[in-house]
């Protein structure tokens, strides 16, 4: 069932969810939290249908913020409200509002949304895309127990990290790192059945994935080893290789879907390793609203390397940042190819003939001058 409003309140839209409850005979509540979706017109369809699928776990009460833009001076004074109201088979398991902000609402959702939240329930923000920089201190987010962002749809999405890390509050999460709780799983069950102690690491992914370089600094952070980041067309994560005192153990997805562990002394064995769409990464995030302590420590961890190697972070060809040692100094490595002392020596050499012509001509001047 799907209700339209025109210009309304946050009071009427109250009124038109009670009277969709009645209309489809379900008049109780029973939905766990409110989950708040700030996005775009363009990206409004996916994120609504991820959280519709999501609620099948989860039973919540969706609210789509949109917030438009105005053309013109005159629409940008003028404040708006649109919203439509869905319940029933329309909204999953729970019950959608798509709220649409024109004019100087815009700059107050927070105001829009506050009357809607479900009271004693959790509150869910997430962003898929346009994230502020400071989650927890922006208007919505404020309103949050958890706060949900997507590294891999910003600009330069290895270079947000550092900015999450900077401003990380208990309570931020990140799909980016919601992506690779299969692969943390699986190589930490590896590390289980072997006796060893693991020398160093190599991560190899796409480039511009943050889920590489989380997954890169979550080994480095955990294991205290040198890892080597490696590129790779992709899809997303392609392989883990670690090198073990008993030998290499090495996980590797080249298809997106299957993936193959092989450790040394045992026959490889294939494991199910998909790419997962959105759905499920909201579900998993929603499984559990306490403060990600692993999250924070992986993103503490990271700041440091980020901020020592930014050339190879901002994603040239071939770069290669390692997590967990010392950056390469291009220059230093460039000394011995150079090879300077050479052409020192053939700039002096002009000088050199010159101070010996001199040198000659000096008696020739003197018996001259007697």
């Amino acid at each position: 069932m799907k209700i339209d409003l025109t210009d309304t309140t946050a009071g009427e839209i109250n009124k038109a969810l009670v009277k969709g409850r009645r209309a489809i005979g379900t008049p109780a509540v029973g939905m766990v939290l409110t989950l708040v979706i700030v996005t775009d017109e363009e990206n409004a369809y996916d994120s609504l249908k991820a959280a519709n699928d999501a609620s099948r776990e989860h039973p919540s009460r969706t609210l789509v913020v949109i917030k438009r833009v105005s053309r013109g001076p005159r629409d940008r004074t003028s404040s708006r409200l649109d919203a439509e109201v869905r319940v029933g088979a329309d909204a999953g398991t729970g019950e959608t509002v798509v709220l649409r902000l024109y004019g100087e609402v815009v700059e107050h959702a927070d105001s829009v949304v506050l009357p809607l939240l479900l009271p004693d329930a959790p509150v869910v923000v997430w962003w898929p895309v346009n994230s502020p920089q400071d989650p927890a201190k922006d208007p919505l987010g404020a309103l949050a127990q958890r706060r949900v962002t997507d590294t891999y749809t910003a600009e330069q999405p290895v270079r947000e990290l550092s900015a999450r890390a900077e401003a990380y509050t208990p309570g931020d999460t990140d799909l980016s790192w919601t992506r690779i709780t299969p692969w943390r799983s699986m190589l930490a069950a590896a590390l289980d059945q072997i006796t060893c102690e693991v020398k160093a690491v190599e991560v190899e992914g796409e480039e511009f994935n943050p889920s590489c370089e989380l997954l890169a600094m979550w080994l480095a952070d955990r294991l205290d080893v040198p890892v080597r980041r490696s590129l790779s067309s992709g899809p997303g994560l392609t392989a883990v290789r670690m090198d073990t005192t008993c030998g290499p153990v090495a996980l590797d997805r080249a298809d997106g879907s299957l993936a193959t562990l092989s450790i040394e002394g045992q026959p490889p064995r294939a494991v199910a390793l998909n790419r997962r769409d959105t759905a499920e990464l909201i579900a998993e995030e929603l499984r559990r609203l306490d403060p990600d302590d692993i999250y924070a420590s992986v993103l503490r961890y990271g700041v440091e390397r980020l901020h020592t190697v930014p050339e190879q972070q901002s994603g040239g060809a071939g770069a290669e940042p390692v997590p967990g040692g010392e950056a390469a100094d291009p220059v230093a490595e460039a000394e011995p190819v150079a090879e300077p002392e050479p052409v020192e020596e053939a700039a002096k050499a002009p000088a050199k003939k010159a101070a010996a012509k001199t040198a000659k001509k000096a008696p020739a001047r003197k018996a001259a001058a007697k």
